[in-house]
């Protein structure tokens, strides 16, 4: 090896590696065993940087005679610089600096990275720090900075530069750096530009610009255009990545595991299929002492806890004189003390400025928060008298003058006094209350039914399409007749008048006249005679015009039934749309037919002696329902879906509009003496009309939870009326009407009847009374009928 020159402030002394490893030998260490040691030991490669620093002062050499601890101690003192080696520095024990250079052991002089020379057929190693001086002379290693490579667990994290943790750069606000880096190193402050400059920025705003500033660097903040897509779906209440799914099932931890083995292979035990019978005699003794009385049943307590009258009160302030102290003086209690706002000279806190004073002069004074406002003085002397002292005196006279003190006892109103007194139902019999007859045979609803003038006889019609007559009073069916197969019964009328029997039936578009069997035989042969008058008018064929160029096609055709003409039925009138109710005039000379689905034909005026029907509508305005005969007048009823008309049938004009105020108008009815109507609709109301009084309803009766179907007054003088309804319920009222007109009608409800059955939603469907009785039957959907009386 080449022998090394030392430093010119030495002896010239040339050594080789023989002259070195004996002089090491010398001292009791063996340099060439150090060697391998040093790259593994972190001690070995202190005790050789300190013997380089040794060889590197510039005072002269020691004699060859120190000793090893003097040399040692020499070392130790040595060994006080900025910098430690770590483990991979060791490789430098033979590193020795000669005219501040660094030369190598083995004679190579390191270049300015502070990597050494090689030669050529070696591979160059490359170093990770750099050597410098310290304050002191010593050598300080500079790492450079570590760049991790892929596999590294660091390749995620971000590329911290300042190394002052979580300290705000607030701190930092008087000193021209803003912290450390990871070497020790000062970072300087960030150069800030003129507001020129920051406009220019703003106006050219490059990628990734969000306007925000890093907080341990001190730069603005620069995202990237991945990371400000994440930001702007977050901010549109979007996903913020695909595949992102904000409501993930839940995960049965527990419940998704089935176990196929029980906890436990014991047999059931008896007492969970055995009813326990000591369990039965406790509820059964439970029970006892309910029936007995013994056990009461829990009773919510009242708001208002009702006063013992053996209880006597006592007003323990009554005598306000002082009393001494005393365990049992309990002292009445005491207004509270006046607070700051109320001195005369309150703290600053409370004085309002001139925005409160102003708002509390303009509010009223019941809405004022308080009745005076803080005022502020300089000494109680200064404190001026009360400003409404006058003017509260003077109300206060005005008060006792005006309204002198009454001691007013608390009113007890009774709420019964508060209703009208009604006349006790007792009083107004007799009227309907319980079921005598029931009549069944029907297979489906019963729609319509009808009893005749005479009272004897009842006329049923329903879906199975038969028209059946049955005996009043005992419930047994004399007559039935099968008008159609497909269309069902959808009303049955009787004639008025005793001098005849004929029955009128509605079954689709076509309208039959029936003379049943069961009469006397004078009773049907002046009912057929009264049928067959009108076949020598214009019966089934076309009315002539005045002039006799023009004939008009009838809105009905007259024919004879042919097959059922054997069975009784002698007329049938076919109709352009389906027929739902059927209203007699009182003379039995005309009656009316209503098909709610017709427009310009949906009400039709038919007249018996003459096999002649008339349309008197050209154009109805709203959906047909029901129509009416007055009583005694030739004034013509049509209701529509919200609207009731009057027409003069003798002018042929409109008399008057009836706005009942229902949302549908389902049937009406006249009173005996024309002055009054009733309404039923499908919107669960009851109305009553006077027609002299106005046209609104006159009261509004809400007795039913479902539709009212039908309403009907009684006709022989009795003052009773009642109602149908699909909850499956008549509601039977009085209902008194008296000539004076400076007296109302007196409706008092009498009696709710419940019997029927609902069937798909449908309860009774049409009522009807008895000629001269109280007595009332009804037609349900479970395929009966009901006579009450």
């Amino acid at each position: 090896m080449t022998p090394v020159v030392m430093s010119k402030k030495r002896k010239a002394v040339t050594r080789d590696s023989t002259n070195t490893s004996d002089a090491a030998s010398d001292n009791g260490l063996d340099i060439s065993t150090l060697n391998g040691v040093l790259s593994q030991s972190e001690d070995g490669s202190e005790e050789d940087e300190a013997d380089l620093t040794e060889l590197d002062r510039d005072e002269e050499s020691e004699p060859d005679g120190v000793s090893w601890e003097e040399e040692r101690s020499v070392e130790d003192e040595e060994i006080d610089s900025d910098e430690i080696p770590s483990e991979g520095e060791a490789d430098d024990e033979g590193l020795i600096k000669v005219n501040g250079s660094e030369l190598h052991a083995d004679g190579e002089i390191p270049d300015s990275n502070g990597n050494h020379g090689v030669d050529a057929d070696e591979t160059e190693v490359q170093r990770n720090y750099s050597v410098t001086e310290d304050a002191n002379g010593n050598p300080r290693y500079v790492y450079n900075d570590i760049s991790p490579v892929y596999d590294s667990d660091d390749s995620d994290a971000p590329a911290t530069t300042n190394t002052i943790g979580n300290i705000p750069l607030s701190f930092y606000d008087s000193y021209p750096h803003i912290g450390y880096d990871i070497n020790g190193k000062k970072i300087s402050r960030p150069a800030k530009g003129e507001a020129l400059d920051a406009l220019l920025d703003s106006i050219e705003v490059p990628k990734g610009w969000t306007g925000l500033t890093d907080p341990s660097t001190g730069k603005p903040l620069e995202l990237s255009q991945e990371e400000l897509g994440i930001l702007r779906r977050i901010q549109m209440n979007e996903v913020p990545e695909e595949g992102y799914d904000p409501y993930p099932d839940m995960v049965e931890y527990f419940s998704s595991k089935t176990e196929i083995m029980p906890l436990s292979a014991a047999p059931e035990p008896k007492r969970r299929f055995v009813p326990s019978k000591h369990e039965a005699k406790r509820v059964m003794k439970i029970v006892r002492a309910i029936r007995e009385g013994r056990i009461l049943p829990y009773k919510p307590p009242s708001g208002e806890e009702e006063e013992d009258p053996g209880t006597k009160r006592y007003d323990i302030w009554a005598n306000e004189e002082a009393r001494p102290d005393h365990p049992m003086n309990i002292p009445a209690p005491k207004l509270p003390p006046p607070g700051y706002g109320e001195s005369y000279h309150p703290p600053p806190e409370y004085l309002p400025d001139q925005v409160e004073k102003k708002a509390w002069e303009e509010a009223d004074e019941e809405d004022r928060e308080k009745e005076y406002i803080p005022t502020n003085h300089d000494s109680l002397r200064k404190v001026p008298g009360y400003d409404r002292f006058l003017k509260e005196k003077f109300e206060r006279c005005l008060d006792l003058y005006l309204a002198p003190r009454v001691r007013r006892n608390k009113l007890n109103i009774d709420p019964e006094s508060l209703l009208p007194k009604l006349p006790n139902p007792d009083e107004l019999r007799p009227f309907p209350t319980t079921c005598a007859s029931l009549f069944r045979g029907h297979e489906g609803r019963v729609r319509s039914l009808s009893i005749d003038p005479s009272g004897i006889w009842l006329a049923s019609g329903g879906d199975d399409g038969t028209v059946r007559i049955w005996e009043l009073l005992t419930g047994r069916q004399i007559w039935k007749v099968k008008l159609g197969d497909e269309e069902a019964v959808n009303v049955v009328r009787w004639r008025p008048g005793k001098d005849t029997v004929v029955l009128s039936a509605a079954a689709g578009e076509n309208l039959y006249l029936i003379v049943p069997p069961n009469v006397d035989p004078e009773m049907e042969a002046a009912s057929r005679e009264l049928l067959d008058a009108g076949w020598g008018y214009a019966a089934g064929g076309a009315t002539a015009g005045t002039s006799g160029a023009v004939k008009k096609p009838s809105p009905a055709q007259w024919t004879r039934p042919g097959r059922l003409e054997d069975e009784g039925v002698l007329v049938t009138i076919g109709l352009r749309n389906t027929i739902k109710v059927i209203t007699w005039h009182r003379r039995g000379e005309y009656f009316a037919t209503v098909s709610p689905q017709g427009q310009s034909s949906a009400v039709a005026i038919h007249t018996l002696s003459k096999h002649l029907t008339q349309l008197p509508f050209r154009r109805l305005k709203g959906l047909a329902q029901s129509a009416q005969f007055h009583p005694s007048k030739p004034i013509f009823f049509v209701a529509t879906q919200r609207m009731i008309r009057s027409y003069d049938l003798s002018k042929q004009e409109l008399l008057k509009i009836l706005q009942p105020g229902a949302r549908w108008i389902s049937s009406f009815d006249l009173h005996p003496g024309g002055d009054n109507l009733i309404v039923g609709s499908y919107d669960k109301r009851l109305l009553w009309h006077d027609l002299d009084l106005s046209t609104r309803p006159y009261k509004t009766l809400r007795y039913h939870k479902k539709a009212i179907r039908a309403v009907k007054f009684h006709q022989g003088g009795l003052p009773l009326f009642a109602d149908a309804s699909d909850d499956g319920s008549l509601q039977i009222f009085h209902g008194k009407v008296v000539g004076d007109l400076m007296e109302n009608a007196t409706i008092v409800p009498l009696k709710v009847l419940r019997g029927h059955q609902v069937k798909r939603e449908l309860g009774v469907l049409d009522i009807d009374w008895h000629p001269t009785e109280p007595w009332c039957v009804s037609a349900g959907a479970d395929g009966t009928c009901r006579l009450w009386v």
